[in-house]
């Protein structure tokens, strides 16, 4: 926490100037106001409609001081600034707008944008001219309320009363772009608190022809199987148990190291998946084991000729771009942390992050295509500090010449390239 507040506070400068409309512009932008428009409840004139509170919901977390009380007395200011009618400064009516604001329109469009974003990707962008998506998982605390204990309770390891809740969520995210394409959230003990459960939860979000990229904690019998059966090649790390008898002297042999091998259906069901669903599941699969600078892959990817090992070992190279996907999350926009006092909001708060954090890459795009580079080479920090600092300023005369200068502005600065880099533990 000590880590996210420093953070913060380098660029409390550039958040001074932020305010909610500038969310509200972007969540009103043309490509996003019909979505917008379609996942709007029906409500009343209030004070705080869902969008305007959608809006100030994003700016009070990216903000030092995530308070409800400041980002209302900040909306006060500018309805003053802006020559509107003052309002008041107590949170009542704020936090009832929160409370309001459906779980299903704050995840809409966060998933909608983050689609949105992946269509944008030109085919120049794609790995062999498919989509790979990347998985992985994470966890947040959230503040120590019983209602939140019972929700997402602490590990059995931790005493009472000397930690908070754990919540894990496991997200999707688009290796060309970066967007988060879909997440969830769930326990981190107690039946379907693991990975494999969270992202099963989310297999709608993949398509025919996509590869799924992510570590050993997906190296399953059931995964796989269920990924070739929705048409989905995988390329994971091997399952450590399964590594410690690889043996590339059996199979057959496609290259040094790199062979075809049979796995077996378990003879034992998993308690969470149903005797219909076990039954469905083929009792081989044939897949390709590798051996790639002391790492073992598992594949569903199986011609050596289509899919050579040496881009198969580039490629889980990449998958460290996930790892950096969620540190800017939770480092840079600072969702480490949730602040909301019960489950649901936490839930819809962390779908406010994940909707700030595709808005950002939505600009980085559009400033990757214009620019001619790939978004993975332009920053995040640099792009969200940007536009901070340019949402404070007066609107232009020509919105499109000042929309294009931020963008130029964006893609001025690129990430470092540091190959060999070994992935650190999750932030």
């Amino acid at each position: 926490m000590l880590a996210v507040q420093c953070h913060l506070n380098n660029i409390q400068h550039y958040a001074d100037a932020s305010n909610a409309l500038s969310f509200f512009n972007q969540l009103t932008a043309p490509e996003l106001f019909d979505a917008l428009e379609d996942f709007l409840p029906d409500h009343r004139e209030r004070l705080f409609p869902p969008t305007e509170t959608l809006s100030m919901f994003m700016a009070q977390a990216l903000k030092p001081d995530r308070s409800c009380q400041n980002i209302v007395n900040e909306t006060a200011v500018m309805r003053v600034k802006h020559g509107l009618s003052p309002c008041s400064t107590k949170t009542g009516a704020y936090c009832k707008a929160r409370q309001r604001l459906p779980l299903k329109m704050v995840s809409g469009m966060a998933t909608y944008t983050g689609q949105l974003i992946a269509a944008k990707v030109p085919d120049r962008w794609l790995w062999h001219g498919r989509r790979v998506l990347l998985a992985d998982g994470t966890t947040v605390t959230l503040p120590d309320t019983p209602e939140n204990q019972a929700s997402y309770p602490q590990p059995s390891g931790q005493k009472p009363g000397l930690g908070f809740p754990i919540g894990r969520i496991v997200g999707i995210t688009c290796l060309s772009s970066g967007a988060s394409l879909n997440a969830a959230i769930g326990p981190c003990k107690g039946k379907g608190s693991g990975e494999q459960a969270l992202l099963r939860s989310l297999l709608d979000t993949l398509e025919i022809g996509d590869v799924l990229l992510g570590d050993a904690f997906y190296a399953t019998y059931a995964l796989l199987a269920e990924l070739l059966s929705r048409g989905v090649d995988a390329v994971f790390e091997q399952h450590g148990a399964r590594r410690r008898s690889t043996d590339f002297r059996r199979g057959k042999k496609l290259g040094s190291k790199d062979h075809l091998i049979t796995l077996t259906k378990p003879k034992l069901r998993p308690q969470w998946m149903t005797v219909a669903h076990y039954e469905s599941l083929p009792d081989t699969l044939t897949v390709r084991e590798l051996d790639v600078g002391g790492k073992v892959l598992i594949t569903t990817l199986l011609c050596p000729t289509a899919v050579p090992k040496s881009d198969l070992k580039s490629l889980y190279k990449r998958r460290w771009n996930v790892e950096l996907d969620i540190r800017n999350i939770k480092t840079t926009l600072g969702m480490e942390t949730l602040s909301c006092k019960t489950p649901h909001m936490g839930e819809k708060e962390m779908w406010v992050y994940l909707l700030a954090y595709n808005l950002i890459r939505l600009i980085m795009l559009q400033s990757a295509l214009l620019a001619d580079v790939l978004p993975r080479l332009l920053s995040f920090k640099h792009t969200l500090q940007l536009w901070l600092a340019w949402s404070g300023t007066a609107n232009c005369a020509n919105e499109n010449e000042r929309d294009d200068d931020l963008l130029s502005l964006v893609a001025q600065q690129s990430v470092g390239n540091r190959p060999g880099r070994i992935e650190p533990n999750e932030p």
